[in-house]
């Protein structure tokens, strides 16, 4: 059976159900599943929680998803950039489970490999720790963070082959390959589908056991903050 889908709608087909839980890769508006997005929105499921580092700006990523309010809780480490977000956020609309990157990272890696939890130093003293475990380790204290997993993970790579073998381009690596590792069911969007056999078996970032449904998108790759100086000026 194909795992190759005419566009981003076909992909989310049958997947999508009010109070579903997702992962979205990308950081900072790098690396992120655009067409995704747009189609889980138009597909109206709401109650989302929605595991990502970040929640995109108002009207591009994940924000789009905050703008019809179908994002009930984000699990998150940085949403500095989103108006949106805040204005839910402070007026009691949207719940919000901060972690550190660190952590976040490694509770996605956790799911993906089956691990239910695991004791780190980040955050014991503060907010983070409140009402978790806390337990010494050779005389310091360290807190139990729990794995996460999602009904459906949604990365963007840079190529894929028809078996879902992926390859990601730079900064899209931060956290698109852990949750391909951590969904039910992942959907990659992809730049380039090429032939089987075309990719470096030593270059191969997530393996395709992972990847059940893929699909080739065009892209905006918008720019979070554009910084620019005058022609000649020293840097």
């Amino acid at each position: 059976m194909s795992k190759i889908y005419s566009s981003a709608a076909a992909a989310l087909k049958g997947l999508t159900f009010d109070g579903m839980t997702i992962m979205s890769g990308g950081f900072g508006l790098c690396g992120l599943p655009e067409n995704l997005i747009t189609a889980l929105r138009d597909s109206g499921a709401k109650d989302i929680t929605a595991i990502s580092n970040n929640a995109g700006v108002d009207d591009f990523g994940l924000g789009l998803l905050l703008q019809t309010r179908q994002i009930k809780k984000m699990i998150s480490s940085y949403v500095g950039e989103n108006d949106t977000f805040e204005k839910q956020y402070l007026a009691g609309d949207l719940a919000i489970e901060f972690n550190p990157q660190g952590t976040l990272a490694e509770r996605i890696r956790a799911g993906g490999a089956g691990i239910p939890g695991f004791y780190t130093k980040t955050g014991v003293g503060t907010q983070i720790a409140e009402g978790k475990e806390h337990k010494e380790f050779d005389g310091e204290t360290f807190i139990l963070e729990t794995g996460l997993k999602a009904d459906v993970a949604l990365v963007k790579a840079w190529k894929a082959d028809p078996q879902g073998n992926l390859i990601f381009r730079k900064t899209a690596r931060n956290f698109n390959p852990m949750m391909a590792t951590a969904g039910k069911v992942t959907i990659a969007e992809v730049e380039e589908i090429v032939e089987l056999g075309a990719l470096d078996g030593d270059h191969i970032h997530t393996p395709g056991i992972f990847v059940q449904r893929l699909v080739q998108g065009k892209f905006e790759k918008r720019i979070e903050q554009r910084t620019m100086r005058e022609r000649g000026e020293s840097a």
